[in-house]
């Protein structure tokens, strides 16, 4: 199996270069990563849980792709998962894992797709970061949530390397518009010698 794909993610420089990019992957993508261990999405899930373990509160899985966050956030205990994603062939992928309440996709252009204050809890498990999602998505979730909200996220090694991404969230701690509660570095793909940090930040 090649990990072209995986690979190539970092390299990607544009919205619809990285939509075209994850239709392309959306079938072997599950494989991909988890031939290289991907261990992210059970770490974040982990994290929130031990700040929110509450089975009934709904949570919104920001890029959920085929749905193997979903599936880390299930496994934990949280029970009422929503799932958005702008890729539909990933979409199915998570559709067929039967966890989810609802799944929709959105326009990856559109810098506002959630309806702000909907979610006690958001996560974006392996979204933001180079290749992903821009540094202003972290934001936009921020915004999206209640006072008291959480989200958990992630950053790997690559997106440590970037200061436009880490500069976001050290300008909401610095500001006290958010409080960090976890945060913890540790195994992204160890397949590639590869690592993250896992937070989960509160808004203030």
């Amino acid at each position: 199996m090649s990990d072209k794909f995986l690979k190539d993610t970092y390299d990607l420089e544009t919205p619809q270069d990285t939509r075209a990019h994850y239709q392309k992957w959306a079938s072997s993508y599950d494989a991909e990563v988890g031939a290289n261990g991907y261990a992210t999405p059970g770490r974040v899930a982990e994290a929130l849980w031990s700040k929110l373990p509450e089975p009934q509160t709904p949570i919104l899985d920001y890029g959920c792709g085929t749905g193997l966050s979903g599936e880390a956030l299930h496994t934990v205990g949280f029970q009422i998962i929503d799932g958005v994603d702008p890729t539909p062939l990933m979409l199915e992928g998570a559709k067929a894992k039967g966890i989810y309440r609802t799944l929709s996709t959105f326009e990856i252009t559109d810098p506002n797709p959630l309806k702000k204050g909907a979610y006690k809890a958001i996560t974006a498990i392996g979204v933001i970061g180079t290749g992903a999602a821009p540094p202003q998505v972290f934001d936009m979730l921020m915004h999206a949530l209640p006072r008291g909200g959480m989200l958990g996220f992630s950053f790997n090694d690559h997106t440590l390397d970037d200061v436009s991404y880490t500069s976001r969230l050290n300008d909401w701690l610095d500001m006290g518009a958010a409080r960090l509660l976890f945060r913890e570095h540790g195994p992204h793909l160890p397949g590639m010698d590869l690592k993250s940090d896992v937070y989960i930040v509160e808004k203030a």
